[in-house]
């Protein structure tokens, strides 16, 4: 998870780099487009969190028991990871 420095840190480089955007036009003031940046950045972390605990719970719970951290696990991990993720997209 971000701390809040962080997320704050990023919203300012996104709008920044939206604005520079030459195809993009930003309307409203700089505080309401913070305030939307750091909403999306939220609820993306949020959904991302998600994913990661229902992997997971889904990897402990294979009878043959993999450990956290070995290259099994970690190369599951991804690809479950890929499959959540697509699920929440459909």
């Amino acid at each position: 998870m971000l701390s809040e420095d962080k997320i704050s840190h990023l919203s300012h480089v996104i709008a920044n780099e939206v604005r520079r955007h030459a195809g993009v036009k930003v309307t409203g003031d700089e505080e309401r487009v913070l305030k939307a940046v750091k909403r999306v950045l939220a609820d993306e972390l949020a959904q991302e969190g998600e994913i990661d605990r229902k992997v997971r719970a889904k990897l402990a719970s294979y009878s043959r028991g993999i450990v956290e951290g070995s290259t099994e696990w970690d190369v599951l991990y991804r690809k479950t990871f890929e499959e959540e993720t697509r699920k929440q997209v459909k």
